[in-house]
């Protein structure tokens, strides 16, 4: 996955707390109407979304995006409705073995914008135990300390 992220959308900040990530995908994101437009304004939550592979093909279920205010007959869409993951299926297949066989799960990371298209970054990810969690915020603390530092340097 590259890091030419355009502008980012919505931001899963729980899974690098509580997830270790291995290994990141982009995939697309079938989107129906008026939601690129409602997208556009910012206008997503992914606080309930996961990811489920089911017949070689990978879904996005819960995640939230508002209806576009100005969407006329598209306002009638379902905001928390199934949206299908655009991958190819070698990596579909791939990922499907990984989680099978190793007890990881599939985790969405980011959704953003790259040029005209919507991505979604997702990622496999193990459950990190409490030591490491407590490891995470020893980590930022001490960065932000650092920033502080360096910010009064200056």
């Amino acid at each position: 996955m590259s890091n030419d992220h355009g502008r980012i959308i919505a931001n899963n900040k729980k899974a690098y707390f509580n997830f270790e990530i291995t290994d990141t995908l982009e995939c697309g994101i079938a989107l129906v109407g008026a939601e690129v437009k409602s997208l556009r304004a910012g206008s997503m939550n992914l606080q309930d979304a996961y990811i489920r592979i089911d017949r070689g093909e990978m879904w996005m279920m819960g995640g939230y995006i508002a209806p576009f205010k100005q969407g006329g007959q598209f306002k009638e869409i379902d905001t928390r409705r199934t949206r299908k993951l655009l991958a190819h299926k070698k990596e579909i297949e791939k990922l499907l073995s990984k989680v099978e066989e190793k007890g990881l799960t599939l985790m969405h990371l980011k959704v953003y914008f790259k040029g005209n298209n919507v991505k979604v970054a997702i990622g496999l990810a193990r459950s990190k135990k409490q030591h490491d969690k407590r490891r995470s915020i020893k980590e930022r603390e001490q960065k932000r300390e650092m920033d502080r530092a360096r910010k009064s340097f200056i």
